[in-house]
Formats: C-alpha cells, structure tokens, sequence
C-alpha cells in the first residue's frame, strides 16, 4: 500500500507517524505547496525568541493522547497555570471567564448581569444559532456585555448567523456560582484548560518537529508541490503538481476542503456546498514593550469594536526563553475576512490601529514605549461555523468518501480543532486505514 497526504502541518505528520510501523504499508508522501512544512504549527523568530501562528497551548482532556503529545516533548515542556484576563471598558481586568469575576464590573453592569442571569426569561428556549445558546446559557446581560461583542469581533460574523455546534458543550453555571461571583466569591471555569503544557523553548513547532523527528525512511516530503488536478484511475489515485506525478492506493486530504473541489471531479452540488464554507484570515503581530506591561498573565481579551485586536497575550507568561529582560513580549490577532475592510488596510495601517489600541488599554504611554514589531497575514486561521456548515461540510466528505478520499485536520476536515485534537483523529485514522489494509488482504 502507497498512500499520498495532501498538505504538511500537524495531521499528516502525526497520521504518519501513527502507520509507520505497519509492514503492509510501503511508502507515505506528503505533498505541501509551501517551501516549509508545519501548517498552523509553525513558529517564527523575532529577535532572540519564537512566536507562534497565534497563541498554542497544549492541553487534552483525553489523557492517553495528552501522554503521547508530552512523552514526544521529552524533557522540552512546561506545565503552566492559566491566567487569563478580559479587558472590560479597556481598563477593569476581570478573569476569564468573564461569568467568574462579576464582582469587578462596575455596579450598573453587575446588577444587569446578575439579574438577567437569574431571571432569564430565554431559558425554556431551544437555540437555533450562537446568540440563541448565549441567551439560554447566560441570560441577556453577560451577552450584551461580552459575549455577544467579543464574538462578533473575533468571529466577523454575525453570531446570530452562526451555529451552536463550537459552543454547545459549554454548561450552564449553577445559580450558586453567578450569586458568588457578583460578591467576589471568584471560582475557576473551564478547569480542563486551567493548566496547560508549553515547549521550554522553539515555540509550539517544537511539537511538530517532535513527531517529524520520530518518522521513518519510509515517510517522504515534498515541499514547494502546486497540486494542478487529481485523478482516479481504477484503483489509483494520480496527483499531478507542478514538478511531479504521484500515484497512490489511498488519497488523504488535509488541504482546505473549500480548495480541494477545484483539484478533483466535483458535482454542482458539491461545487456550491464549496462555496457555502467560510472562515477567517488573520493578522498575528508581535510587540516589544519597554518594561513589565500586563503583570503575570498570559491572554487578554479586548471586545471593544473600537480596538483592532480581538487578544493579545503576553509571551513572558510562557517562560525565560520567550522574552529578554526589562521587555513585555505581546502577541496580538485581528481576524478578517478575505475581501473586508481590514483586508485592504495596508500594513503601515494595520500597525498604527494596533498602536492606537495598545494606548487605549493603557499597555503604552508613549509611542517611544515600543522598541520594536513584526507582522505577518495568515490567509487561513478559523473555520465558521455558518448555518450551512454542518449540512455542506458532511455532503462535501460523504461525496468524496464514496470516492475513496479520507479527510483529516481542521482544513481538511473544515472543523475547529486544536492540535491535541487533530492528533487523536490522526491516531483514530490510522486504526481505521490499517484494518482496512488488513480486510483487504
């Protein structure tokens, strides 16, 4: 058996891994387009640290996979205590989750929040989309307040518009907690992500390049590989790119499931279940600060439309070898979408929205405060989930499933996943491709 993986990031090389060592399985090539491979888990260097392609943390409620990620790391990682904050009125510090800190909101605020919590006229209801689950879980005023902005920002997408399928797992907090909460009685939520394990050093590609140094002679990798079209030829799949014709038994895609329509026969209506797929870009932006700016936390979320940046985290949290002395390293995101008006903001622009944000909470006094920045574009950061998505996303795959193709990743699957997440549907795709191998046989 050959089998050919479209795309380089963290889902090919972990799959990879995980059929190596099955004797029926000759070869495994990866194609990537780009010069590197890595995907959404490669890191950059600014000066004397990495930064990453936004924020990563490693963490895993599944235990046994959270074993395989850290054993791999060795002895480069770092178990670390969250602490994550939301900028409120771009001065009050409140802990995220927002519902743990009421106490802080300013009194008006506070009674809006509590009351609608406890006198939640939405609760009977049966939500249809995102803003719907918010009101039914949290009441009219924690919406108003953050959820419903913040989303909006960092989705740009009406969150009216949008699902419930990224946030239908969110319980809803005991009356007790809210009561507690309003008289600064804090408690800790989401506790599964209260700790989180982090690469001592190389940023978070050091984990990619944990499970890359770990493949075989068997594993093959193509970089800077256009894919021109796909074809199926009885029982083999031919991948014809810029530089090169590969043949395989087994296709497995992780490229972006809204691209992979254009490279392999596709039908009308798989053609506009396409088109129905919609995600974000974004911009990731690195900050040398002069000084200790935002004490000892790591995320800050900031709803505020008239701030560019949706978060901003402290890279100093992750550790000595993530920033130098007497400086305060941020990361900062925006998300856009293609097309928008952040789209077409050059980057001089781009940059002076971001320093017009950092003086407005307050992280600078003075322009002179920053010695330093980069920039980079991202074209794809976030799947949306959009009414449509879950009816276009399972016609798209069951289509190509009937064809032979498998799907793996967040693009290629087009699901927002973290890492950990997409390296146990690796591990679980690896079961299902080597007893298949087996059946066949």
């Amino acid at each position: 058996m050959n089998i050919i993986l479209l795309g380089g990031g963290i889902a090919s090389i972990s799959l990879s891994y995980f059929l190596q060592n099955n004797k029926n399985i000759e070869n495994i090539h990866i194609l990537e387009k780009e010069n590197k491979i890595g995907g959404l888990l490669r890191s950059y260097k600014f000066g004397k640290i990495f930064y990453d392609v936004g924020p990563h943390i490693i963490f895993s409620k599944d235990k046994k996979n959270l074993k395989t990620i850290l054993n791999l790391l060795g002895k480069n990682k770092a178990k670390i205590r969250r602490s994550n904050k939301i900028i409120f009125n771009k001065k009050i510090l409140i802990k995220y989750p927002f519902e743990n800190e009421l106490h802080k909101l300013p009194k008006l605020e506070l009674e809006y929040a509590l009351k609608m919590f406890l006198n939640n006229r939405y609760k009977k209801i049966k939500p249809k989309n995102m803003k719907q689950f918010f009101l039914k879980i949290f009441g009219e005023g924690i919406l108003k307040l953050y959820l419903e902005p913040y989303n909006n920002k960092i989705w740009k997408y009406p969150i009216s518009k949008m699902d419930t399928q990224i946030v239908a797992r969110i319980p809803k907090p005991p009356n007790k907690d809210i009561i507690n909460s309003a008289k600064g009685i804090d408690s800790e939520g989401y506790k599964h992500q209260l700790h989180f394990n982090y690469p001592v050093k190389g940023g978070i590609e050091s984990l990619f390049n944990s499970f890359k140094k770990k493949l075989n002679k068997k594993i093959k990798i193509y970089t800077n590989q256009n894919i021109l079209k796909i074809n199926k030829n009885n029982e083999f799949f031919i991948i014809q790119t810029d530089k090169k014709k590969f043949k395989s038994e087994m296709l497995i895609s992780t490229i972006p499931l809204n691209y992979f329509y254009k490279l392999f026969h596709p039908n009308k209506k798989t053609i506009n279940y396409s088109n129905n797929l919609k995600y974000n870009s974004i911009y990731i932006s690195v900050f040398k600060i002069k000084g200790n700016v935002g004490g000892n936390n790591f995320a800050f979320m900031i709803p505020d439309r008239d701030i560019i940046f949706h978060r901003i985290s402290k890279l100093n949290f992750l550790g000595k070898n993530y920033y130098e002395k007497n400086y305060s390293f941020f990361e900062i995101e925006i998300t856009f979408r293609k097309g928008s008006k952040i789209d077409k903001l050059n980057k001089h622009l781009i940059i002076n929205r971001i320093i017009s944000g950092l003086f407005k909470i307050n992280f600078i006094k003075k322009r002179s405060d920053i010695h330093s920045y980069v920039l980079n574009k991202f074209e794809y950061a976030y799947v949306i989930y959009n009414l449509e998505h879950r009816k276009s996303v399972d016609s798209i795959i069951n289509y190509y499933n009937k064809c032979g193709v498998k799907f793996l990743g967040r693009w290629g699957t087009w699901e927002y996943l973290n890492s950990d997440q997409v390296i146990k549907n690796a591990k679980i795709l690896s079961e299902e491709i080597i007893n298949e191998i087996e059946n066949k046989k």
